[in-house]
């Protein structure tokens, strides 16, 4: 959906966002609203879709054959629409700021491969260089920030691959990123390890020390950059906000472990992955057959470690099961897709919080 950046200060009024009540002290305005309890929602990224529409004439290879024996020949298929004309960057970078009811925007495109991610990431931040990408004012926020999944670093057994890790993660950071969701985390060494990967070393971290351009994507100067490029809380001043996702049965046996570690935001139940988990071969082939009750057990124990250690809990969220979900504790909604129904859903989750 084209969403003109023209409607932006208009879909702030209609939905009841002021930017001067999100402009907190904080350049990532997650932090802000994570620090006051507030309900959070964040939309997917902008971007094209993949392929080119519906595909060509599959049966074409028969009519021949049935022509010459004397059938019916195959009508020919009916015309399709083309697809839409991709939008430029600048397009979709104006589609994002026409939308700031989202706290933030979600990308999986770096978990699998971080350098093809990334370098699609970086025009899309150029492009958003040009229109401005921070608000103006004496309380500067980032207008797009990036929740961005990183690689799964449970692969990650030997130093060697701890390293090429941390430079994965780091190109991540270097787009300019400002929250990282740890996937199938499974204990919480690995999750302090991710953690020490996103601080710089001068922190007690072992990121590199090249920045890229996220100083720029952040509008800061390098030096200011290196002062708020640290993992909040651990650091008040700090900017990037940690998730560490719930999504295998390794992660729900080490969980109150994992909810302790120092640096650690937020916690997501893996909805689509946990599914999977709890679901055994279906004998006629096809998709698995879902245990939902231990499928939705999972889930509840994610909410109530939330609870127990006070940390705001993230749910993959849709218009239908929004309501339901906050009411049962989850504070932090998920929308992975940009488009109407997820930005009703975001509409409908703010009127829920109070937002």
């Amino acid at each position: 959906m084209r969403a003109p950046v023209a409607i932006g200060l208009a879909a702030v009024t209609a939905l009841g966002v002021s930017l001067t009540a999100q402009q907190g002290k904080h350049l990532n305005p997650m932090v802000d609203l994570l620090s006051e309890g507030k309900g959070i929602f964040g939309l997917g990224m902008p971007v094209n879709a993949r392929g080119g529409g519906p595909g060509g004439n599959r049966g074409g290879g028969q009519g021949g054959g049935a022509a010459a024996a004397g059938a019916p020949t195959t009508p020919p298929p009916a015309p399709t629409t083309p697809p839409p004309t991709p939008k430029t960057p600048a397009e979709l970078a104006k589609d994002a700021l026409a939308h700031p009811e989202a706290d933030w925007f979600f990308t999986a495109s770096m978990e699998r491969n971080a350098d093809t991610g990334a370098a699609s990431l970086i025009v899309l931040q150029d492009a958003l260089l040009e229109l401005g990408p921070v608000s103006k004012g004496p309380n500067p926020r980032l207008l797009m920030p990036i929740n961005s999944k990183a690689p799964n670093i449970s692969r990650a057994d030997m130093p060697a691959d701890l390293a090429n890790y941390g430079v994965n993660l780091s190109k991540q950071l270097n787009a300019g990123v400002s929250s990282i969701s740890f996937v199938e985390v499974d204990s919480a060494t690995e999750l302090e390890q991710g953690i020490a990967a996103l601080r710089f070393k001068a922190n007690g971290g072992t990121r590199p020390e090249e920045v890229g351009n996220a100083p720029k994507y952040w509008g800061l100067s390098e030096a200011d950059y290196r002062k708020k490029a640290d993992v909040w809380p651990l650091n008040p001043n700090g900017e990037i906000v940690v998730w560490a996702i719930i999504e295998t049965r390794e992660g729900l046996a080490n969980l109150d472990e994992i909810a302790q570690v120092k640096g650690l935001s937020v916690i997501a139940a893996g909805a689509g992955t946990l599914g999977g988990v709890f679901s055994t071969p279906n004998p006629a082939g096809g998709r698995g057959v879902r245990d939902d009750a231990a499928w939705e057990g999972a889930i509840q124990k994610i909410l109530a470690t939330c609870k127990k250690y006070k940390k705001p809990c993230a749910y993959p969220v849709n218009e239908n099961d929004i309501e339901t979900r906050f009411n049962q504790g989850f504070t932090v909604g998920i929308l992975q897709s940009f488009n109407d129904a997820a930005f009703r859903a975001v509409a409908k989750g703010r009127a829920i919080a109070g937002r």
